[in-house]
């Protein structure tokens, strides 16, 4: 199958700023895509050039085959959005800008939003203007999925969610993957994203620097050990390692907190040639594996 997104150096500047630098990606069809940055990081941007919400510098784009500008009216057609900044209607119920919206699409999705509110547990009957944050939220939702796009762009998709509802939305997430639809997602929320992404991409300061599977980050991201020996036990052993990054005394001399990059057998080895009392592994996860992009950043 064709891609469903395509960017070749895609940039924008805003006047001297800029907001993404020569953006090269290809997101699969079917694929849920995780796109991954700080604030300014230049996520927004990008969608918003996607969606021919703002005109790129230099560069292109194409979504579902189409031009990102040529052909913007057939990319909206086919596609779901749930901007960061969701705007409505405070005076319009749930129910009345929902319609209104599908009445824009020319579609009727009246029984999708009933499934979609019953499933997200949202009165459709009250004015959004008395919803709390949440509940906004859940109106932004629906009125992505409601018309069951080919594609989905959602920035920042779960925020304000209470722990319940995001489950339920994951297993929206899962039920679009199972259909073949592709989830172009950009969150905060890194469990989110490690929990429901195939692959991820992560900016920063406006490029692009990192363009992998959630699998294949998290085997590079640290893996913390916490050894008990039976006897004390010098950690410069550990420490003199390839990939270990700190290596700390604990248990009162019997232990060793250690933190390694890369493969882990050396380790291990080293630690075999004592007699261990208890071993404790924390496997690295997505966000140390994201936190590692911006190790420069903290030590400026």
């Amino acid at each position: 199958m064709a891609p469903a997104i395509i960017t070749e150096e895609l940039t924008k500047f805003y006047g001297a700023t800029p907001g993404i630098i020569e953006l090269t990606l290809e997101v699969r069809a079917g694929e849920v895509f995780g796109f991954l940055g700080p604030n300014g990081a230049g996520k927004s941007t990008t969608i918003r050039t996607l969606l021919d919400l703002l005109h790129p510098t230099s560069g292109r784009a194409t979504v579902l085959g189409y031009d990102t500008h040529r052909d913007a009216i057939e990319i909206h057609r086919r596609t779901g959005y749930l901007p960061g900044d969701l705007s409505m209607y405070d005076d319009m119920t749930a129910r009345e800008m929902l319609i209104y919206f599908s009445s824009l699409r020319s579609v009727d999705t009246t029984k999708k939003v009933a499934t979609l509110a019953e499933r997200l547990e949202l009165d459709l009957d009250r004015k959004i203007g008395s919803y709390s944050s949440g509940n906004r939220q859940k109106v932004g939702i629906i009125q992505a999925f409601m018309h069951e796009p080919e594609l989905l762009i959602l920035d920042e998709p779960s925020a304000g969610l209470d722990p319940l509802m995001q489950q339920e939305f994951y297993r929206m997430i899962d039920e679009t993957h199972r259909e073949g639809r592709t989830v172009f997602l950009s969150s905060h929320i890194l469990p989110e994203v490690e929990r429901t992404a195939d692959r991820v991409a992560i900016v920063r300061h406006s490029r692009l620097v990192a363009l992998e599977t959630v699998a294949d980050l998290k085997m590079k991201a640290r893996r913390h050990f916490q050894f008990v020996f039976s006897d004390p036990i010098d950690p410069a052993e550990f420490a003199r390692i390839a990939g270990v990054t700190s290596a700390v005394s604990s248990h009162e001399g019997r232990g060793v907190d250690i933190y390694v990059e890369g493969p882990v057998h050396e380790v291990l080895h080293k630690a075999s040639e004592h007699r261990m009392e208890n071993v404790i592994s924390h496997e690295g996860d997505l966000e140390d594996a994201f936190l590692s992009f911006y190790e420069d950043d903290d030590a400026e």
